[in-house]
C-alpha cells in the first residue's frame, strides 16, 4: 500500500485545488489571495457591475501577475536571448583558386 501526501487549498470551507507539492499549493493559495484583493479593488472602481465578470478579471490578472507587473512598469521584462550564431568555416584554398 502506498502513502500519498496531498496538499489541499481550501477557501471558506470549499476545497479549491489539490496538489502533490507544498510549493505549488502555496503558490496557488497566494494567487487566490491576489485575486481576492484585485476583486475588492475592481469593486471600488464601479466600472464593472457584474460580480462574476469582476471575479473573472481578478483571477485573470492574478494568474498573469508577471505580465501585469511588466505593464505597470514595476518589473522589467528580461532581455531576449540572442540566438547562437555558428561560424561558417570556409576553406581559404578554395577561395584563392
Amino acid at each position: 500500500m502506498a502513502v500519498i501526501v496531498k496538499y489541499v487549498v481550501e477557501r471558506n470551507g470549499e476545497e479549491k485545488m489539490t496538489f502533490t507539492s507544498k510549493a505549488e499549493a502555496d503558490a496557488y493559495d497566494k494567487m487566490l489571495d491576489m485575486a481576492d484583493e484585485l476583486f475588492e479593488l475592481l469593486g471600488t472602481s464601479e466600472l464593472i457591475d457584474d460580480e462574476s465578470k469582476q471575479e473573472e478579471i481578478a483571477m485573470y490578472l492574478a494568474k498573469h501577475k508577471e505580465e501585469v507587473l511588466f505593464a505597470l512598469g514595476a518589473k522589467r521584462k528580461p532581455a531576449p536571448k540572442k540566438p547562437k550564431v555558428e561560424a561558417v568555416k570556409t576553406d581559404v584554398a578554395d577561395d584563392a583558386a
